[in-house]
């Protein structure tokens, strides 16, 4: 056994362990087409490592069914046919037992090619096939969130009690002092290909909140009208708004006493007025800032924001050079993914790799914004400083928040 195999296996078993509280029918539904079945998710990220991997260096390869290469092909057109993404849910079969049996398959298929020592490629092709899944294994929490919020009964994926968040700390403005400084991946372990060339960027003096919006902060907004305002909205957000008649976050809801209630993994429950809001789109985002008199963070300037801090915290300074207070931001990993005012765009001397792979991230450089740090439903290790997440501006199953600048 190898480290690289035992990391493939523990990743592999993460996602069937997210799987685990569903049943066939969860795992076989699609909510909407932005989300997928689970079991589709469970069979696209072995689709992943048998197209990519086994059917390039696997001796005598065969699929498992030639099938799958067009039904679980998410968008590589250098792969070729795809099944429609707003039909994913139509797949009743392949069952949940037959994937499984899929992912069984692959994965014997891969401890024999990873028996020995892996060379550069393949280990390459191992590790993106790892963070790839994942992403999805963040993916797969969203969606059944979504699906399980559609049914009046608003049943628990988690069927334990979810304790109530630590009173929030007031929130402060932190000065940063800015300058050229270096923005992107810095050489360290794996990244994704958006996350490159490392390139120097100035970043003006500015002030970032040192935490998270709060339900409660959230709920003023709501209060004081906040989806009734034209003006604090970004005209194509307050259509948006209008046309979609919103007044809240959409896992928010008043039970028959008029009280505000969130549906969550746990189930519908009372609204934590110290928990960060979450699954606010970017628009919502945006209006919420206009309101409190601030704005939205650039990516630089949370990138730089979040490298001065780790540094403050290693160096046990509250003041390392160009840090300024740097070290008292909270939660800006592992709570809400943070929207920026950021357009998700190539960096300088940006250059998609060659072939189907290539198409990993540079195709969606349009029309979505960038969002930093990572959730609480992301897997662990997988965040990191340099990370670009991008959705759509009207994307709000996501685990989104709100942090402020200025």
């Amino acid at each position: 056994m190898n480290p690289l195999h035992d990391r493939y296996k523990a990743v592999r078993k993460h996602t069937l362990m997210l799987s685990e509280p569903l049943s066939d029918e969860d795992c076989g539904a699609q909510s909407m087409p932005d989300a997928s079945p689970i079991k589709w998710h469970l069979a696209h990220t072995t689709w992943f490592f048998e197209t990519f991997i086994l059917e390039r260096m696997e001796q005598g390869f065969a699929p498992f069914h030639p099938a799958f290469r067009i039904l679980f092909n998410s968008y590589y057109n250098g792969i070729g046919e795809k099944h429609p993404r707003a039909q994913r849910g139509l797949l009743t079969r392949p069952s949940m037992a037959e994937v499984r049996a899929y992912r069984a398959n692959v994965d014997a298929r891969m401890a024999r090619l990873l028996a020995g020592v892996p060379d550069a490629e393949l280990a390459a092709l191992v590790t993106l096939g790892m963070q790839h899944e994942q992403q999805h294994q963040e993916l797969m929490l969203t969606d059944v969130k979504h699906l399980l919020a559609q049914s009046l009964l608003r049943p628990a994926y988690l069927d334990v009690p979810l304790a109530p968040a630590a009173a929030a700390a007031p929130l402060e403005w932190l000065a940063l002092e800015g300058g050229l400084t270096g923005i992107g991946h810095r050489g360290d372990g794996f990244c994704f290909d958006n996350e490159l060339p490392r390139h120097k960027q100035y970043v003006a003096p500015f002030a970032l909140a040192s935490r998270l919006v709060t339900n409660g902060e959230y709920l003023a907004f709501i209060n004081a009208g906040g989806y009734a305002n034209a003006a604090l909205w970004l005209a194509e957000g307050w259509d948006w708004v209008r046309v979609q008649n919103l007044r809240a976050p959409i896992y928010w809801y008043q039970d028959e006493k008029g009280t505000w209630q969130e549906f969550t993994l746990h189930g519908g429950q009372p609204l934590d007025l110290n928990r960060p809001v979450t699954h606010i789109s970017l628009y919502e985002a945006d209006a919420y800032a206009h309101w409190a008199g601030a704005r939205l963070p650039t990516e630089a300037e949370w990138e730089y924001a979040a490298i001065h801090a780790q540094a403050a915290i290693e160096t046990g300074s509250l003041h390392p050079a160009g840090a300024g207070d740097a070290a008292g931001l909270r939660q800006m990993f592992g709570h809400c993914w943070q929207w920026t005012s950021s357009s998700y765009s190539p960096y300088p001397g940006f250059a998609a790799a060659e072939g189907a792979l290539g198409e990993y991230n540079g195709k969606f450089m349009l029309n979505q914004y960038v969002l930093r740090g990572s959730s609480s439903a992301t897997p662990e290790g997988h965040a990191r400083a340099s990370y670009r997440n991008f959705f759509p501006a009207s994307a709000r199953w996501q685990f989104t928040g709100i942090r402020l600048a200025r």
